[in-house]
């Protein structure tokens, strides 16, 4: 065999290796791949997407960069008789979480099933800071014995229905995610490196999945779903005005039962224990980055009553607000 079909055959696996969106987008914007990896060109906009097949039931893209413009690219991928699985993780990297509007770039995972993900044109936005990963249900449910107990794991895994679900990034995953980032593998090792690290952040949100103690799951349509997420961004907006459900039930246009039951079955948690959670997390912010006082934060935060305020404060963070000021976080 000769050099020249041996760089050819080389070339060929590598090329296979490239999400086929990310050549539809390099094309677009008339630029080239290098090492799977898009540079923005300047008149476009800045930042860069990377994009890694694993094998044919394991995909991964990372995407960030800003637009000038947004750009609209059909996506070949898609293959809407596979039942894939996605994980969207959003708000990972460094210049979205220092973001001066906090609160609303918290890193979180949104999981859902092909169902709620079939378009297939990918809106690629003017801002974009996300990993994305797609699996086939059929090549995960041979990875592992699901337990029949959980009927979000099960509901996900089944792939059936519309689902969507979303996990707030917690240190362990946000390591991982860094490992993704920034981890020196060189082109030897790249892709069983990040192969091993998308199963392994894919492993424990479905253990975290699988602790979520829902009873029954509702199918979605796009239509709850951006209420849903209509509320949950009103709620991050008021964080100093405790929800009024019945209120919230009427902007979303649905019923007050209907409501608090897709939130739950969405983001895990009541409407008032995210509000409370989220509450919580913007004090520690205040007393931590902007130095205000525990009595200015806590009124800021719509409390009366600091020992109050004190109280639910030390439940959430693990310790009360004066010694978080002075300290900071654990």
């Amino acid at each position: 065999m000769d050099i020249k079909t041996v760089v050819k055959d080389f070339m060929e696996t590598a090329d296979q290796t490239v999400p086929h969106v990310l050549k539809r987008l390099a094309h677009l914007l008339g630029t080239q791949l290098i090492d799977r990896r898009l540079e923005i060109p300047q008149q476009f906009g800045s930042g860069y997407c990377i994009g890694f097949v694993f094998n044919e039931h394991l995909r991964m893209l990372i995407s960030n960069y800003e637009l000038n413009e947004d750009v609209l690219v059909q996506n070949p991928d898609v293959d809407k008789a596979k039942r894939m699985i996605f994980f969207k993780f959003q708000n990972i990297f460094s210049r979205a979480e220092t973001s001066s509007t906090h609160k609303y770039t918290i890193p979180s995972v949104l999981i859902g099933t092909s169902r709620i993900n079939t378009d297939d044109v990918i809106a690629i936005h003017t801002n974009s800071a996300t990993i994305n990963i797609e699996v086939d249900a059929d090549y995960l449910n041979g990875l592992f014995i699901a337990s029949q107990e959980s009927s979000v794991l099960k509901g996900l895994l089944q792939n059936k229905r519309p689902l969507l679900f979303e996990q707030i990034m917690y240190p362990s995953l946000q390591k991982i995610v860094d490992e993704i980032i920034s981890e020196p593998a060189n082109e030897t090792f790249k892709l069983f490196f990040l192969r091993i690290k998308a199963e392994e952040l894919i492993c424990r949100l479905l253990m975290e999945l699988e602790n979520r103690d829902e009873k029954q799951l509702h199918a979605l349509n796009i239509y709850d779903i951006q209420a849903v997420y209509r509320v949950k961004q009103q709620i991050l907006e008021h964080l100093e005005t405790p929800p009024v459900i019945k209120e919230l039930a009427l902007g979303a246009h649905m019923s007050p039962t209907k409501l608090k039951r897709l939130f739950r079955q969405i983001f895990g948690d009541s409407i008032f224990s995210y509000y409370q959670e989220f509450r919580m997390q913007e004090a520690a912010l205040l007393l931590s980055a902007e130095k205000l006082s525990v009595s200015a934060v806590g009124y800021r935060m719509g409390f009366t009553n600091l020992s109050h305020f004190s109280r639910i404060f030390k439940a959430h963070i693990g310790m009360n607000p004066k010694h978080y000021a002075l300290n900071g976080p654990k």
